[in-house]
């Protein structure tokens, strides 16, 4: 996930890259000419870290007619980012596409390009369907690391042995159940019992 010091370094290398200060930005994207202010990125006692708001940060990119995986570039450093394999949500089911680890294998992957992501044996996942509206909605693309340990509260990708592939953000895990909070409550959530888990990665990143 993008810092706080790395959202704002890709505020202003964004501004920059356009020719313009931090408020020339905001002014650009119809936004108050303070929005992306030092002063507006922590509190007046230097206590607390302040960051910009989605819509803002959305709004700055239409402006300057920038991907968020441009920006996220500006953001981390990244040249150019590197290819992780790309495959659709519901093909993830499918037989052939990952090894036993939950490590991409076999034939059928597209590629695309992620700035900032390390994991060597990383992927990517189209979203399909509005089973995890609103976090992430159809065409969304998520990056998994296989390799990252997932922790309570963060957003994984789950295959059962039935087959099924799942995007949910971890709860409870015991030593007899697994709990998997849906992302949309229009849906339930599961308990799952540890022997019916296939594998479990965590999401890294988004492109939405």
């Amino acid at each position: 996930m993008l810092t706080h010091t790395q959202i704002w370094r890709g505020v202003d290398r964004l501004a920059q890259r356009a020719g313009l200060s931090a408020s020339g930005l905001a002014r650009q994207a119809g936004l108050d000419p303070t929005t992306f202010n030092p002063s507006k990125r922590v509190s007046a006692d230097g206590a607390k870290l302040r960051w910009p708001a989605t819509e803002s940060i959305a709004k700055a990119l239409e402006a300057s007619r920038t991907g968020f995986e441009d920006f996220a570039a500006l953001a981390t450093g990244a040249a150019s980012g590197r290819s992780v394999p790309l495959i659709g949500f519901a093909q993830a089911g499918s037989q052939g596409f990952f090894d036993d680890a939950g490590f991409p294998a076999g034939t059928g992957w597209e590629e695309v390009r992620f700035p900032g992501v390390d994991d060597e044996d990383a992927y990517a996942l189209e979203i399909s369907g509005d089973s995890m509206a609103p976090v992430y909605r159809e065409g969304d693309r998520i990056v998994v690391a296989p390799h990252a340990t997932p922790r309570r509260g963060d957003r994984v990708v789950v295959k059962t042995r039935s087959g099924e592939v799942m995007a949910k953000e971890l709860g409870r895990v015991t030593n007899q159940s697994v709990e998997l909070v849906s992302l949309n409550p229009a849906y339930d959530n599961r308990l799952l019992d540890p022997c019916d888990i296939v594998w479990m990665a965590r999401i890294v990143w988004a492109s939405q």
